[in-house]
């Protein structure tokens, strides 16, 4: 650098007609944009010519140019190119190009880059572009089939995240993935069609309490059913529902010829814990104090993967083994069929307790479950009528013969048509001496069953004897329990 702060060798001439870094501009509330005179847009293709920059003035002396406080640093800061002869313009990319310090109107608008229309996906599957863009991309996805996939795969993916869905998982989604490991590989020991539903529906209940805090399982819980013609109430909590189905639980295992969970406990008085669902679960609930805690998932979970190991073990002929219930008894595969259907309703009671998401099961468990309460609807009717709760008997048949029926028509997930037979349990129901018919949600036929509706809250549907249709509704009813 030369004496008088200027670079040896450089014109004075290169530092004047230098283009400046602008200053900062203003805020846009500050500038009164009506009056701004704004700039013309170049044609497409072309380059918006050079503005003329005012060379600064100088003072001179004694012939030489003497640049001011900071020039010559201003000077050094500017990198000059080689001369080099005209060449014409290379086109500016119209996505890349930067814009004109004022807003750009939808006419004078550069049409966008393929790779800025791609950016751009995500915020318009989401809803989030304005309205130029939204139109720029929908047209580029007419003529772009990979933007197009990816755009219809992006809806998709806004699609599950609406947040008022369940956030349950389908109650078949289970049965699916199992389905789909042992068609790669079968068990070696599957588990019986009958115990499916058992197996699933535990699972399901089981996945429900691993979720829930500590604080949950003192959550108080109503249990509902229906008793002496009207509906009964009874309090407790999570970890007492869960004491209840192991208790009851237990008349499965003594008939498998395993362990009673309420071995060693007694019951009030004295006596030896008694075979009645209610009496063992009273029983549990006494000898229980202070209250279970969340620590009798482990026994409950335990003990229903030992039932189903050895219904799947014993062989076929166990399906008939009889489980006593005290003043009825089932065979084993509807009795598992039974603690299914026990298990949905209990994890229902505890998942409005604990404001937690719960579907009803898939629909191949749902129909099992109605079937059975169908099946049972004849000696629930025969021990009403026996206890005078029913109309009499009009047109007795012999055991197996068709008598007269009530058309029971299930309607939705695991509907079908059932045709109890009403005047004797050991008729056949048949369509062609159906005398009534009642249609139901199978949802609610199944609620109707466990007591958590009235008979008169549950038809949806009727026509014909409304004599049969009560004595079937109250008799649905009244096999619900505790």
């Amino acid at each position: 650098m030369s004496g008088d702060g200027r670079e040896g060798g450089r014109r004075d001439d290169e530092v004047r007609g230098a283009r400046l870094i602008p200053g900062p501009r203003g805020a846009v509330d500050d500038l009164d944009l009506e009056t701004v005179e704004r700039p013309v847009p170049p044609p497409p293709g072309g380059s918006a010519p050079d503005e003329a920059v005012p060379e600064q003035g100088v003072p001179e002396e004694d012939g030489d140019a003497v640049p001011e406080v900071g020039a010559a640093d201003e000077a050094e800061n500017v990198v000059h190119e080689p001369d080099e002869p005209d060449q014409p313009e290379e086109p500016v990319d119209a996505g890349t190009a930067p814009g004109p310090p004022h807003a750009v109107t939808a006419a004078s608008a550069p049409a966008l880059s393929h790779q800025v229309l791609k950016a751009l996906l995500g915020a318009w599957a989401l809803s989030a572009c304005s309205a130029e863009e939204t139109a720029a991309v929908e047209d580029h996805l007419t003529a772009c089939a990979p933007c197009a996939d990816e755009a219809l795969r992006l809806r998709d993916a806004v699609g599950l995240l609406h947040t008022g869905g369940s956030l349950d998982l389908d109650p078949a989604l289970r049965t699916r993935v199992l389905d789909g490991c042992l068609g790669r590989r079968p068990a070696r020991v599957p588990i019986p069609e009958w115990a499916a539903a058992y197996d699933a529906e535990t699972a399901r209940l089981d996945a429900l309490l691993r979720d829930i805090g500590d604080s949950d399982w003192h959550a108080p819980v109503r249990l509902r059913w229906f008793e002496d013609e009207r509906a009964v109430t009874r309090r407790t909590t999570v970890a007492g529902v869960i004491g209840h189905l192991m208790a009851v639980d237990g008349l499965v295992s003594t008939a498998l010829g395993l362990d009673d969970p309420l071995s060693g406990t007694e019951a009030p008085g004295g006596t030896e814990v008694p075979l009645s669902p209610t009496r063992r679960t009273e029983t549990y609930w006494a000898a229980t104090y202070p209250p279970a805690t969340r620590a009798v998932r482990e026994p409950w979970r335990a003990l229903t993967h030992e039932l189903i190991r050895t219904a799947s073990l014993a062989g076929r002929n166990v399906a008939e083994r009889s489980v006593s219930y005290g003043e009825f008894a089932l065979p084993l595969q509807d009795a598992l069929l039974d603690r299914a259907f026990e298990c949905w309703m209990h994890g229902t009671d505890i998942a409005e307790a604990v404001d937690y998401p719960y579907k009803p099961p898939s629909a191949a468990h749902l129909h099992r479950m109605i079937d059975l309460a169908a099946r049972i609807l004849p000696a629930a009717l025969a021990g009403r009528r026996r206890a005078g709760l029913a109309g009499p008997a009009r047109d007795p048949v012999a055991p197996g013969e068709p008598g007269r029926s009530v058309h029971l028509e299930v309607e939705g997930h695991g509907g079908g048509d059932w045709y109890i037979a009403l005047d004797s349990p050991a008729a056949v129901g048949s369509p062609d001496r159906a005398v009534a018919q009642v249609a139901l949600d199978g949802v609610e036929f199944c609620q109707l069953v466990a007591g958590h509706i009235s008979p008169v809250e549950a038809a949806a549907g009727q026509e014909g004897d409304r004599e049969a249709i009560r004595d079937v509704l109250f008799a649905s009813a009244s096999l619900s329990r505790l």
